[in-house]
């Protein structure tokens, strides 16, 4: 699913990955290593004592790897569903409700979300100060979920040595700060990668 972390994690870049980063955002993460990224922002999130979900179609969330990164399994919402509108549909509640500052849509396997929900989501990111992210499969090259993305970012995981991989956020739109900044962060693999 994702790497482990280091004990000493080395940064570099300009750029920030943490809940304040995409508060109020409908966000979109493609790439290898979106799920690392994405774990690490549901941990913040639960640092900083917001509820959080992740919204799932057929995803390789693994929960061990989730609670070794730091995740409160037992107050995390996991909701399954069949497709990108179910996901998008599921989204839309449990933002509207005030209740959660970050949703996570792992759209990893079909990332067909409708205009009009994005919309939606958007608006009620915004209104509830909550982070709307959503995980996909495209290529740099390919298209945005939308133009209503607020930041949208490339990840990508590469061996830096034996058992550390540095995972590096490229963004390729970023409405609040532009695209002149990364970041980059070392991880351990999981036991299986090292």
């Amino acid at each position: 699913m994702r790497c482990g972390t280091l004990g000493v994690v080395s940064l570099s870049g300009t750029g920030t990955w943490n809940l304040e980063e995409v508060r109020g955002r409908l966000v979109q993460l493609a790439g290898h290593a979106v799920m690392t990224l994405a774990v690490e922002l549901v941990a913040d999130a639960q640092r900083s004592g917001e509820p959080v979900a992740w919204v799932s179609v057929g995803s390789e969330f693994y929960p061990p790897d989730a609670a070794a990164w730091g995740v409160d399994l037992s107050s995390l919402v996991v909701v399954r569903v069949q497709d990108a509108l179910a996901a998008a549909r599921a989204a839309d509640r449990l933002v509207r409700s005030g209740g959660f500052g970050l949703v996570v849509l792992d759209l990893t396997t079909d990332g067909d979300v409708p205009l009009a929900v994005q919309s939606r989501l958007v608006g009620l990111a915004q209104r509830h100060e909550a982070a709307v992210v959503c995980l996909t499969s495209a290529p740099p090259t390919g298209p945005s979920l939308s133009p209503l993305v607020s930041l949208r970012a490339h990840v990508h995981r590469e061996r830096t040595s034996p058992g550390v991989f540095t995972c590096t956020l490229q963004p390729l739109r970023d409405k609040r700060r532009g695209t002149g900044w990364v970041f980059r962060k070392s991880y351990g693999g999981p036991a299986g990668l090292r």
